[in-house]
């Protein structure tokens, strides 16, 4: 149920990062140990700058549509209602309000989508396992409940355009913060991951001489950078927003380094599920994104919800 972009910028400096590192260590001790000193000279002006440039950063918004490639317009007429349909409780994206109604990024998404499109509008709640088969049996029209895309579900529903990705960052404690986290600053630091997960995949190939710690579940990985077993934690971005932001962590942490949002490990993103073959609706749900995002009513959504950017 947990959200999960092509190979990105991100990804190409990591390569050269590791490159680099690895033509180093082969130039010799000398040029190592003047290697070893450039780096801590860069670590140590990214992480006293750290928290001026937090103080000053605009909330970081994720855009993923591109100015240049405005889609056209589609014939509208034939749409007359969308039927939503969404899960019951994946807070923030979905719950059920105090008044008993849906509500959620993802539900008011849903109303501003409608609202630009010029069409009635219904939101029906189930469970989040019974989605795919309610879409398919047209019990709903488009599904907008944070739904993974993965080749599997391609098989059986078709995709919008994603509307939002799930990164993967770095956390650590306050006083240690970094604006830019590269292969070679964490060359021999403890970074706490998820045993088994995708995340620690990822650090296994491009942050080859960082000190991995398995953990076997989130509330360990965060207490072992609360108690200063490990230096970093790395994971899904998203649900360690919402732990900085919350009591549980003590405002022990912050975010250190940019996103890490390459597919082949964190998935190709989040997009609104409809009938496969239904283009109608998946080219009118796609127009209405970009509209949305470019009078920047998607920039308002996403602010309202996200204290702390993930991204």
């Amino acid at each position: 149920m947990q959200p999960q972009i092509t190979v990105s910028a991100n990804e190409r400096l990591i390569r050269r990062g590791a490159t680099t590192l690895g033509c180093l260590l082969a130039a010799g001790w000398m040029l190592g140990a003047e290697a070893a000193l450039d780096r801590a000279r860069a670590q140590a002006v990214a992480t006293t700058s750290a928290s001026a440039a937090a103080a000053v950063a605009p909330q970081a918004v994720p855009g993923f549509w591109d100015p240049r490639h405005r889609p056209d317009r589609p014939d509208l007429s034939r749409l007359t209602v969308i039927r939503f349909l969404t899960e019951t409780d994946y807070p923030p994206f979905n719950y059920t309000g105090p008044d008993g109604k849906p509500a959620g990024f993802n539900v008011d998404l849903a109303r501003t989508l409608c609202e630009e499109i010029k069409v009635t509008c219904t939101i029906q709640m189930r469970r989040f396992e019974t989605l795919v088969d309610a879409l398919s049996s047209n019990r709903g029209d488009a599904i907008i409940a944070s739904l993974a895309v993965t080749p599997e579900l391609r098989k059986r529903i078709d995709f919008t355009d994603p509307y939002y990705r799930t990164p993967a960052r770095f956390v650590s404690r306050r006083d240690a913060v970094m604006v830019e986290v590269r292969p070679e600053y964490l060359e021999g630091k403890k970074v706490g991951v998820i045993a088994g997960s995708a995340h620690e995949a990822y650090l296994k190939v491009f942050f080859t001489d960082a000190e991995l710690h398995g953990y076997p579940n989130d509330e360990a990985l965060r207490q072992a950078l609360r108690q200063n077993e490990v230096d970093f934690i790395f994971g899904d971005a998203i649900s360690l927003a919402f732990w900085i932001n919350g009591t549980d962590s003590e405002s022990c942490c912050a975010f250190s380094g940019g996103p890490f949002i390459e597919s082949r490990y964190f998935g190709e993103g989040i997009g609104i599920a409809v009938k496969r073959g239904n283009d109608v609706l998946r080219q009118a749900l796609n127009w209405a994104l970009f509209r949305i995002w470019e009078k920047g009513r998607y920039t308002d959504l996403w602010l309202r919800y996200f204290s702390v950017s993930p991204f």
